[in-house]
């Protein structure tokens, strides 16, 4: 298990590492990024002509030049966050350039004859844990900020950057040791008819603490959601105007689209932000049976595609009566569905609205779509991420969210635990052997926050990380 400590604070001397922190390629400025002991040794070997004293968190108009050749690479903003006050808890410089394809490889390059090395992915954020300066809730919350690609999942990242969860999390673990202090209390005065803290209070407060966890716990499924977009899968027999409500949705002619059935051979995938929630909308072959080899396996992956769906729009044409193979698959989907009339120019319609569950033959929502008027396309965009995204909708503005399975599992722990707890001394068990479940659940929060934290686990969060960040 891996306890933080604060590197500098402990005298242990780290590398310097460096890296770009923009993206290549051509744009107006390009940062590159230096941390560690040794970051002031390399900046004096790229720019020798730096005085003696470098004023803190101001911006020096700098010529970047190469160690030992002194050939001018770029001209440069530096600036020096000395530590602790820096992002990472260690000396950083930022060096922010010209942007293009060669100014900051040049820059980077002469970083590292100056004695720097590469730095791994995730590795700037990882010392920023490491050193104190954020939870591991944050250091998270940092990737769902640079890598959401929906406002929602903005939000709850900056919500989470402001220890928004982890504050939540930490009073839950306040009141663990709140409790253990009742239980000593009462345990002090075994031989009294009615103790100081009666266990009905004790009960309670660990109920209260369950409760908090249990509506955290709650947000996880729909929280998990934001990172990845809800699967939502387009289906229907070929030729239901799927590939053009797909296009419809991008605002962009991604899928080909034809009279003959079957042209869709293969899933295309694309996110699309509707009502600021992300989703992976999913065009895939039209379901029917076929013995033209491509389209088969066409098919076959739609299926599979389908069996993980989160939502689905079922297309077909308005006017139409579903066929019996259409409601025998329609009865045995497991996840939301909502009927799409599609070509409803061509048919009946109705209206841009939305009729609801059980009003439609088969009890599914149904909403008339066409491409060409446009109409009921507004009305999916809003009924997709009510249908799917309904919980947090309802959630007040700022509340935490679980957005990885990581955190549901310690706060599923944890809550199982103190429910034990609780649930022991009701029964008649022994305060002090009830006891022995707290302790569990205080680790379970800890493991949340990354106060303590297995090695493989800081691996495989960090490593999803960038270069750079």
């Amino acid at each position: 298990m891996h306890s933080r400590q604060m590197m500098w604070d402990s005298g242990v001397e780290t590398d310097t590492i460096v890296a770009r922190a923009t993206a290549p390629g051509v744009g107006a400025v390009a940062m590159v990024r230096l941390s560690g002991a040794g970051s002031l040794d390399v900046l004096r070997r790229i720019v020798p002509d730096l005085g003696e004293t470098i004023p803190a968190r101001r911006a020096l108009l700098v010529r970047i030049r190469a160690p030992d050749r002194w050939d001018v690479l770029d001209q440069a903003i530096l600036t020096w966050y000395p530590r602790p006050a820096s992002y990472t808890g260690e000396d950083v410089v930022e060096i922010s350039g010209h942007g293009g394809w060669w100014a900051s490889a040049l820059v980077l390059e002469a970083c590292l004859e100056a004695g720097a090395r590469k730095a791994e992915p995730g590795e700037f954020t990882r010392r920023a844990y490491l050193n104190g300066k954020m939870d591991l809730v944050q250091a998270e919350a940092v990737l769902d900020v640079v890598e959401g690609r929906s406002r929602a999942l903005h939000c709850v990242g900056l919500h989470h950057l402001e220890r928004g969860l982890s504050s939540r999390i930490a009073d839950v673990r306040a009141g663990l040791i709140d409790l253990e202090a009742l239980l000593v209390h009462h345990i002090d005065f075994p031989e009294e008819d009615e103790p100081p803290i009666p266990v009905d209070h004790i009960v309670r407060a660990a109920r209260e603490l369950a409760g908090r966890l249990e509506g955290l716990l709650e947000t996880a499924p729909e929280g998990e959601l934001l990172r990845e977009g809800a699967l939502t899968v387009l289906a229907g027999r070929p030729n239901t105007g799927k590939s053009s409500l797909f296009n419809a949705f991008l605002g962009e002619e991604r899928a080909i689209v034809a009279e003959k059935p079957g042209t869709t051979r293969d899933a295309i995938e694309a996110v699309v932000s509707l009502g600021g929630y992300p989703f992976r909308l999913v065009d895939t072959a039209g379901l029917r049976s076929t013995v033209e080899p491509v389209e088969r396996q066409g098919v076959e992956v739609a299926r599979r595609y389908v069996e993980r769906a989160d939502v689905i729009l079922f297309c077909s044409e308005a006017g139409r009566t579903l066929t019996r193979d259409e409601r025998r698959f329609l009865d045995r989907l497991e996840c939301p569905v909502i009927r799409v009339l599609t070509k409803s120019d061509l048919g009946t319609g109705d209206g841009d609205g939305v009729r609801e569950a059980g009003e439609e033959d088969g009890g599914w929502p149904t909403v008339s779509a066409s491409i060409v008027s446009g109409e009921g396309l507004g009305r999916l965009r809003e009924q997709l991420p009510a249908l799917v995204y309904r919980g947090l909708a309802r959630l007040p503005a700022g509340a935490p969210v679980l957005t990885r399975e990581r955190q549901r599992n310690a706060v599923a722990a944890a809550h199982g635990e103190i429910t034990a707890f609780a649930s022991r001394l009701e029964e008649g068990v022994p305060a002090e052997v009830a006891a022995t479940h707290l302790r569990p659940a205080e680790t379970a929060l800890e493991e949340v926050l990354g106060v303590i934290a297995p090695e493989e686990v800081l691996d495989r969060v960090f490593r999803q990380f960038c270069i750079g960040k």
